[in-house]
């Protein structure tokens, strides 16, 4: 855990974090992924390979089609590569745009569900959903069923149920794309606190290139179709972010320009 520092002192919590422990949870080396029958197939994943850090937190960003949700569905263990190696070392739990909570369920019980999965016993499941609810810190809400809740709240209480499910390696999958852009900025600072706070490690898809410099240590830019890593750019900015920073403007601008050299290059392949 990330000790508290006074306000005035933000540091960069993710270079301490690589710098305090470079042990990889996720090795993805000269991976491949293709769809269809031979003779008829798509390359997907072409010769991919990075690797993530325990407590680390990387965005992967590229071109619609590139491959991004392939690949997160291959860390999940959804999908399996046709080549190379993978290995994850962790609980993975896997978080997409839509909520998927199971309507006819409250807020607690679609947390205590993941608990009784997870093995833990019933006497515990609704002291420790509520924990976890308060976590993300809607505990006033346990027994609202999802379409009474908001699409931001939704996607709190899916945090809250994937940290039932012990994970220390969260997936996610484009989680905010849905939403209005003022709730999608509160939940950077949710997820960011509760990242701080509990050490996991985050594989974060996204389409949007200010998200990814917001919420990352690193942004890995994906080459379009066949996918690989194009450019890996670090973000070594402190925490808490500031929106107006010009050096994170300036990191935006540049992932953004080498977004575009990818997508020219694809349309005249």
């Amino acid at each position: 855990m990330t000790a508290t520092l006074p306000a005035t002192e933000p540091i960069p919590i993710g270079r301490a974090r690589r710098e305090a422990d470079t042990t990889p949870v996720i090795t993805i080396d000269g991976v491949h992924k293709i769809y269809g029958p031979r003779g008829n197939h798509v390359l997907a994943l072409s010769d991919i390979s990075f690797e993530v850090q325990r407590g680390e937190f990387v965005c992967l960003v590229g071109a619609s089609g590139c491959g991004k949700t392939t690949l997160l569905n291959l860390v999940s263990g959804l999908d399996k590569p046709a080549a190379g190696k993978l290995e994850v070392h962790g609980r993975k739990a896997l978080l997409f745009q839509e909520a998927a909570l199971f309507p006819w369920l409250t807020a607690a019980g679609n947390v205590e569900l993941a608990l009784r999965l997870a093995g833990v016993p019933r006497r515990e499941r609704r002291t420790e959903a509520l924990r976890l609810l308060d976590l993300v810190r809607l505990r006033g809400f346990a027994d609202k069923r999802p379409h009474e809740l908001s699409g931001g709240m939704r996607q709190r209480v899916a945090l809250a149920r994937a940290f039932a499910q012990q994970a220390d390696i969260l997936l996610m999958d484009e989680p905010f794309g849905s939403l209005d852009a003022m709730t999608r900025d509160l939940l950077h600072d949710e997820l960011e606190r509760l990242w701080t706070d509990g050490g996991f490690t985050v594989l974060f898809v996204t389409h949007d290139v200010r998200e990814a410099v917001r919420l990352g240590d690193r942004v890995l830019v994906l080459t379009s179709r066949p996918g690989r890593v194009a450019t890996e750019i670090p973000i070594d900015l402190p925490r808490p972010r500031e929106a107006g920073d010009p050096t994170a403007a300036g990191l935006v601008q540049r992932i953004t320009d080498r977004l575009r050299q990818e997508v020219r290059r694809h349309a005249t392949d």
